[in-house]
């Protein structure tokens, strides 16, 4: 038997792990229809709702990072670049692809190009 201490470890990395996975996977939409964001949350409430019963683990380890993601393709141009500014967690393919995915048939290749500008200048630093 593996210690309840040790058990919980491994269940926090493996929770963490499949919710970072999550949002990549997320991050390789190439469309995604209003239908598609509301099975985004559907699916992980599911996959919460089954983490629950398999461990005591709480709170759920990077639930905000998914969760504050799937959020974010309801956003409109405006709120987006704000929210870009201030989710320096997110790669910037995740936050490159919300800008495509999310945005991309509702605003024009100025306003699109600024955003994406903001994803730059955010990742500049670590270069």
């Amino acid at each position: 038997r593996i210690p309840l201490p040790v058990s919980n470890i491994l269940w926090e990395h493996c929770i963490r792990l499949a919710n970072r996975t999550l949002v990549e996977g997320y991050a390789n939409v190439k469309k995604c229809s209003n239908e598609g964001r509301a099975l985004m949350q559907l699916d992980f409430q599911q996959f919460l709702m089954k983490l629950e019963k398999l461990t005591d683990i709480r709170p759920i380890p990077d639930k905000e990072f998914v969760e504050t993601y799937i959020k974010a393709y309801y956003l409109t141009e405006n709120d987006m670049e704000r929210w870009i500014k201030e989710h320096r967690e997110y790669s910037t393919k995740q936050l490159t692809n919300l800008v495509n995915v999310c945005l991309g048939s509702h605003i024009n290749k100025k306003a699109r190009q600024k955003l994406l500008a903001a994803i730059d200048d955010i990742d500049r630093p670590k270069r």
